[in-house]
């Protein structure tokens, strides 16, 4: 086991509780607000039926990943993809606007000003996934959970809600190839982890966050590469991808927490014995030297991009992140023995 899960939610008094409904309202209506910056590019969800699952995600210049992606989640259950295009000129406007099952809208607005798509995002759901199962993920993401290579998205939600519970968390995890990054082969619609076969197994830290109960989980491969000198400053790991969705909830930082609080409360991280999974993060291919230097141009990512300038820089130099303690993937079964997910008492049927 990697580390000791965070501790479980704690009480807060009747003014915090007051300050976080007043904070989902804002964020609601900011969501409400954002509507007006999204063009419909293709409108499909007249077609979304009852009992579908559905995915959400803000997408740019992800061609690469999109037939991968696609086939991943319709293979795992996902009937309807809600999409937000912000200004790819890689062809993956012209690639998602034909597909039947997925409903694509763009904007050009600023993604940092939206909340790193969150406002946009959160629309989709207000509007069209209200009583789904929701699953927020990036088009970098492959959600992995126990018995998932025999049992789909249905089955996993259909014995979640039947044992009481409305959301699953997981921790994200970072692929790396052997070797410079940059040196890699990686083709449209070729599995990511063909190349991308390694990962660190330890070590990661979990505490939650007060007020909001938030877990804050952090470690790994990137924080070993470049935040070492400063690990506070490291990503977070632990998200909570898939909430069977209501109107009124809304997520506050990405997907790493939510509103109501009590949505936080799903998971504690590695080593919890809650049901969770793994998401696989797969941003570390080829393509990751010349879309740093990009992005380090477009200073959309972070709260205060400058500050993560060197970032950009290390990848933009095709870094080699294995080392001699690096772990060769091998499925659920041996991310299980890790402690990076629990079957919480999910047994395959």
């Amino acid at each position: 086991m990697t580390s000791s899960p965070a501790p479980p939610l704690s009480p807060i008094g009747w003014a915090d509780a007051y300050r976080l409904r007043w904070k989902r309202q804002r964020l609601l209506w900011r969501a409400f607000r954002s509507r007006r910056a999204l063009t419909a590019l293709a409108d499909r969800t007249a077609a979304i039926r009852p009992g579908q699952v559905l995915a959400v995600t803000t997408l740019r210049n992800e061609v690469l990943r999109l037939p991968w992606f696609l086939d991943y989640y319709r293979t795992l259950g996902v009937g309807h993809f809600l999409m937000v295009d912000n200004g790819s000129d890689d062809g993956s406007v012209e690639m998602l606007a034909a597909q039947p099952d997925v409903s694509l809208w763009q904007t050009g607005a600023s993604y940092r000003d939206a909340r790193f798509g969150l406002d946009w995002m959160t629309w989709l759901q207000i509007r069209h996934a209200h009583g789904h199962w929701c699953l927020m993920v990036d088009v970098d993401e492959l959600l992995i959970y126990a018995h998932h290579d025999r049992r789909d998205l249905h089955a996993l939600t259909g014995w979640l809600e039947r044992q009481g519970r409305n959301c699953f968390g997981a921790h994200m995890l970072d692929l790396y190839p052997k070797g410079p990054v940059a040196a890699q082969t990686h083709a449209p619609g070729e599995d990511p982890l063909d190349i991308l076969h390694w990962f660190d197994a330890a070590p990661y830290r979990a505490q939650r966050q007060q007020p909001l109960g938030n877990l804050w989980v952090q470690g790994g491969a990137r924080e070993r590469m470049f935040f070492a000198d400063d690990p506070r400053r490291s990503p977070t790991l632990n998200k909570i991808p898939l909430i069977r969705w209501d109107r009124r909830y809304a997520y506050v930082n990405s997907c790493h927490s939510a509103l109501p609080r009590q949505l936080n409360a799903v998971y504690g991280g590695p080593g919890d014995s809650a049901p969770s999974g793994v998401l696989l993060h797969t941003k570390f291919l080829p393509d990751i030297v010349s879309r740093s230097a990009e992005e380090k141009t477009r200073q959309q990512h972070f709260h205060t991009p400058a500050d993560f300038d060197h970032y950009y820089d290390d990848l933009t130099a095709s870094p080699d992140f294995w080392t001699p303690s690096s772990t060769r993937f091998t499925g659920w079964r041996q991310l299980h023995d890790l402690g990076l997910l629990s079957p919480g008492g999910w047994e395959e049927g």
